[in-house]
Order: C-alpha cells, then structure tokens, then sequence
C-alpha cells in the first residue's frame, strides 16, 4: 500500500487534502527532502488528523528514516486511523525487522477487521510474504467469500496453494481466474508448470489458439510462449519446445531494460580486492552458529538441497533471503558516507564484521521462528561469500554445481518474472554463468576448504551419499527420513515447488544435450571461456 497516494477530502477541510497532495507530488518526482519539510508541518499544523500523520509517515519512510516513520505511524493509528495504518505498520516493522512482532500484531489487526474484506486480503499478503502460507491461504479465502470473485486476489490463493503444494486446488484456482482474465499470461503459465502434461491431458491446443488469438501485452504473451514451449517439452516435442522458448525470450527480453555491465565490473573488483590476504585478515565476526547458506546458479538442486536437510527435523526454512544484501548495502553506505573515496567493494574491507553478522541473524532467525538451524536459499548469495565467511564464520556455506550447460539450459526454460534478467538471450545468459564460474573459483581459491560443493549430477544419482556429506557439513545427525518424500503440508516457494514433492530423478541430467545445435553457441562461449571442456 502507499500512503503517499492523494487521500479524499476529510473533515479537516480541504486546505489539508491540497497540501497532502503538494507533498504527494514532491514524493513522486523524488523530492523526498522537501516532502519530508513539509510533511513535518502538516503533521504539526494537524496533529489530530490521521491522514496528516499517515502522510508524514510514508514521507519518512521514503527517505528511509524507519523508526520515525514508526513514530508517526503509531500517532495516526492513535488518531483514530483506519486500518490501513496498521497494515502499514506492519510492513515497516517487517523491514525494521521486529518480524518477531508480527504475529501478535496481524492477530489483532484480523480481529479488528471483521468483514473488511480489503484488510483480510492484506493481512494475508503480509502472511505470504512472512513464510505462513497456511495463514495466507485461510486470509485470502475469507477475503473471497466476502468480496465475491476477484481475478487478482484469485491468483495470490492460487500461487500460495501452489507452493504449499496443494496443486489440484491451484488448478481450480486458476482456471476461474482464466475465465475472468483470459489473457493472463502469468496464469497460462503457472496453471502449464502444475504437472507434467501427458498426451491425453494438456493445453496446448488451448495456448496456441490464444497465442493464434494475440496478446495485447508483451509480457502475457512471452508468458504464454514459455507455457506451450513447457508443454510441448513434457510431450516430447523437443524441436517445436525450443522454437517456441525462443520466440518467449525474445519477446521477454523486449520487454527489459537490462545492462550488466556495472554487476560483471562489481564481480571483477570484488576478485581483485577481496583476496586471500583480506579474507585471511582478523575480522572478529559474530560467531553464533545455525546459519545455513545454499548458493549458486538457480535450477542447479538447491531446492533439493533444502528439502534434504529440512527433512531432518532440525533445520527450518527461512527463505529466499535478501536481507543478507540489504544490510550489506546498509553497512556499505555507511563506511562510504564516512569516507566517500572509497568505492563499494573497498568499503567491505572495513566493515563491522561482527556487527553486519549479528543483525542479520537476527533478522534471519525471525523468518525461521527462532529455529536454532535454519536455511537462507537465496541464490545470488554467492556473490557475497566472502563477507558471510568473515561476518558469519560459524554459518555454513553450500553450493550446487551443475553441468553448464544444463544449468543454462534449465535457466533459459524458466520464466523468472521478475528476477534474473539476464536469463532471456542466451549470449547474456552465457556472459552471466562466466562470470558467475569464476567468481565461484575465486572463492575456492582464497578460503579453501570454506564452502561445500555439492554436485548436482551427483546429487540426484546418489543422494544418499550425497545427503550424507552435507548432514555432516552442517552437524547433523543422519536420518534416513532425508530421503523420503516431504510431507504435503511442507512448503516450497520456489519454481521447483512440483519437482522439489517428486521421487529424487536423473531425467534432467544432459537434458540440454537434446538441443546441441541451437545450443553451439553458448557451448562455444563456455568452452573458449574454460567453463565447459569442448
């Protein structure tokens, strides 16, 4: 929700309405001081008012000062603030991360709502985004009864079903939402990624009639090419399958603004300074133990990884995690204000180490309900290895390693949305994956012996063995129940969240191997930059 949208007239008169919207503005062209000046005297002018307090607030919490956008916040719900403050509320105490308070606070809000429709819905996106798919899906279903059918709330119940892996029932779903918005891409394709489409069971007589039909939309209509190009692929119509993901990634790849070449210098400087003699340097970092990190390319096992050892009863998830970044960036900015020579990389030299460690765990443990073990999946931690090993040098760090190739491959068939731009053109895909390789060996280079790689190949062939290794680079007692499949009530949030409720398979090992021609030129590029033996 943004508060800093134009409030109706109020019963302050609108001499109030026309200055909330002056600063609305402001905040709109990214004058967020001069929003902020004035939000402060409209605050002052009106201290009664709750929309007064509520647009001071979303002022404060633009400029990124948090805890004065708690402060106002609090005296607008005071003020006798409609709901939608504590929604707020909620949400910055989400990224101040007081998570813990959360719960408590959501119980009241839904017992205040009654049949408020709008804030149940809410209360369920801010349980979906908290990890308590069961508490969302509940929220959203009540939302549904009293509203009546809403296309949008639809599909949320829908992908929490899906990850909660309830998947017949996202079916359902879904299919009303296609019937009130029959261009959805988005739909087209999640209701395509359910199961695996068989001869006598699919859609893709149905994909190519819309996709006959036209989209007005780019993005619904690349979402529909990766539907039918996953379809054709589970029937075995590999050729048309990769023709088709083509014109899906051409025409996603239209739809980005995408530039890497500021990330693949970042990764560059990050090798050059980053060393063994600065990693090898006291740091004094936070030394609690529990954290578990998964890194890597996505579609590489991690998910797989993750089921392993939740299933050992020990560990819980916490998520595909971004607050390991976010404070990192925090912390940088920082160091940067107190000495702006210095570049971002060379301010993590000189960070709080201990520090960076012990907010992050906090904030992590929240996610996970205080799990003495728990699991931060998010990928694209690998960029920061080097800084969780000197800031967390208790955590435990895992990477999946799969066949380039086939890790590409899985990559340019998934459509990520809004993640991993870089995913849509296979030349860019193959730029990313060199990078990624050698910012992997540079870590194994200047801390030896700091992260386990686990082999994808090998994991799904012998996972057991597998699953060993890692039980026992995390210190967990071995449990046959490893390798079992999870239990129905285990969520996913993931693309892997089908395939992750499977019987461990090897089906997707070389799978890339199918398509050796379309794919010579990326081999070509991975092979000339060492990645991948020709």
């Amino acid at each position: 929700m943004n508060l800093a949208s134009t409030p109706p007239a109020t019963s302050a008169g609108p001499v109030l309405h026309r200055k909330i919207a002056r600063g609305s503005e402001l905040l709109r062209k990214g004058q967020i001081a001069e929003a902020v000046e004035l939000a402060q005297s409209i605050a002052a002018a009106y201290p009664d008012q709750p929309q007064a307090l509520a647009f001071a607030a979303e002022a404060c919490r633009l400029k990124g000062d948090l805890p004065a956008a708690l402060a106002w916040i609090d005296k607008a719900i005071a003020a006798g603030g409609d709901p939608q403050h504590k929604i707020k509320r909620a949400w910055l105490l989400s990224r101040m991360y007081r998570r813990d308070e959360i719960p408590a606070f959501a119980a009241q809000i839904e017992k205040d709502a009654g049949n408020d429709a709008l804030v149940l819905w809410q209360l369920g996106k801010l349980h979906y985004h908290h990890n308590r798919l069961r508490d969302a899906i509940g929220l959203y279903e009540r939302a549904l009864a009293i509203r009546g059918d809403h296309p949008g709330w639809r599909y949320d119940l829908a992908i929490a079903r899906f990850y909660s892996g309830d998947f017949d029932g996202a079916g359902r779903e879904l299919d009303k939402v296609l019937s009130a918005t029959p261009e959805s891409g988005a739909v087209l394709y999640l209701r395509s990624t359910l199961r695996k489409q068989r001869a006598d069971n699919n859609n893709v007589a149905d994909l190519e009639a819309r996709l006959e039909a036209g989209f007005r939309n780019p993005d619904d209509k690349a979402a529909a090419l990766y539907a039918l190009a996953k379809e054709l692929e589970d029937l075995g119509e590999y050729g048309k399958a990769f023709s088709t993901l083509e014109a899906g990634a051409r025409t996603k790849r239209g739809t980005l603004r995408y530039d890497a070449d500021q990330f693949f210098e970042t990764l560059r400087e990050i090798r050059s300074m980053q060393d063994a003699d600065a990693l090898a340097a006291p740091a004094g970092g936070h030394e609690e133990e529990g954290a578990i990190f998964i890194v890597g390319m996505p579609r590489t096992g991690t998910t797989l990884t993750q089921r392993l050892l939740l299933q050992s009863g020990k560990v819980k998830d916490a998520g595909e995690l971004t607050d390991f970044g976010y404070l990192l960036t925090l912390a940088v900015r920082e160091q940067q204000e107190a000495d702006p020579s210095l570049s971002p990389v060379a301010a993590t030299l000189r960070l709080d180490f201990a520090g960076l460690g012990r907010q992050y765990m906090r904030a992590a443990r929240q996610m996970a309900d205080g799990s003495p073990m728990f699991i931060d999946k998010m990928p694209v931690n690998y960029m920061y290895c080097g800084v969780i090993h000197k800031a967390l040098p208790n955590a435990r760090i895992i990477h999946l390693v799969r066949d380039p190739l086939d890790s590409c491959y899985a990559i340019f068939k998934t459509l990520f949305f809004n993640a991993y731009d870089f995913s849509y053109d296979l030349d860019e895909l193959g730029e990313y994956y060199i990078a990624y390789h050698r910012t992997m060996q540079h870590w194994r280079e200047v801390m030896p012996g700091a992260i386990l790689d686990v082999r994808y190949e090998d994991l799904v062939t012998d996972t057991e063995a597998q699953a060993r290794r890692i039980y026992d680079w995390c210190g967990l007692e071995w449990t046959p129940r490893a390798l079992e499949v999870p239990d129905s009530r285990m969520a996913f949030a993931t693309a892997s969240a089908v395939q992750v409720r499977e019987p461990v398979h090897a089906r997707s090992v070389n799978s890339s191997r199918r398509h050796a021609d379309a794919l010579a030129p990326l081999a070509e590029k991975l092979a000339a930059a060492g990645v991948l033996e020709s």
